[in-house]
């Protein structure tokens, strides 16, 4: 098992550095009431006491709820500054006046939430003279389980180079609420929707599959076609050059 008291010094260092060679006032972070979100804003509240956690339901009633609720007990118990922003009138309203140019299929649609989450941490960064922090981990970016220029974009992340599984061993050392911990990964994008039904394997056989190659041939399949599909979302911008 890695050294996580090493683990956080570390990180609690590299956050505290970019905060003052950038100058900037504090950080901002999606707090949607899961497990990377929860590691982040411990991380980032550890390096800089102005440190905002942001919920920000948009049309699925587990954001208003579980989510909301279990955001809520992480920045209670680690004393990190919350708001709430509802961006269900923003989604909504976004998907109407798209429907007078186009037809949505699901994948543009689901994507949306996270797009406007993301926009909303940027205005309040901007506002507030605050760095984005990042949330997503290593498992999610080798199959690109994450929206382009949604939550994959960021200032900074302090937790990427982490697996899901060091994810749960991070937050249990560091007395995270149960409630984080035990519930099923999900992005809340719609009701019901899991991680792990989404992507047809679970995170212990993809963070198996990473570490040693071996697996279920279904999952290694579908591991593999996801990575390959998903590499365009780790790639530089394409430019034109002489």
């Amino acid at each position: 098992m890695r050294d996580y008291q090493v683990e956080f010094n570390e990180r609690v260092a590299f956050i505290r550095n970019l905060v003052q060679t950038t100058g900037v006032k504090g950080i901002v972070f999606g707090n949607s009431g899961g497990k990377d979100s929860a590691l982040v804003g411990i991380l980032c509240k550890a390096a800089c006491d102005n440190t905002l956690g942001v919920i920000m339901p948009c049309s699925s009633r587990r954001n208003f709820e579980e989510d909301a609720q279990d955001g809520l007990e992480v920045a209670k118990k680690f004393h990190i500054e919350t708001r709430t922003v509802d961006l269900t009138p923003v989604k909504e309203s976004e998907i109407r006046q798209l429907s007078t140019v186009t037809e949505l299929n699901s994948s543009a649609e689901v994507n949306i939430a996270p797009r406007l989450r993301m926009t909303t941490l940027y205005a309040i960064a901007a506002s507030e003279g605050r760095l984005v922090a990042g949330t997503g981990n290593k498992s999610e970016g080798y199959v690109g389980y994450f929206t382009k220029w949604g939550d994959g974009a960021h200032d900074f992340n302090p937790i990427s180079d982490l697996t899901v599984t060091e994810i749960y061993e991070f937050l249990r050392f560091l007395d995270a609420p149960a409630c984080i911990i035990e519930k099923a990964p999900s992005a809340g994008l719609y009701e019901g929707q899991t991680d792990e039904a989404d992507m047809g394997f679970t995170y212990a056989e993809l963070d198996e599959y990473m570490a040693t190659g071996q697996g279920r041939p279904e999952a290694i399949e579908k591991i593999e076609r996801m990575h390959r599909a998903s590499l365009h979302k780790h790639e530089p911008i394409k430019r034109f050059a002489r």
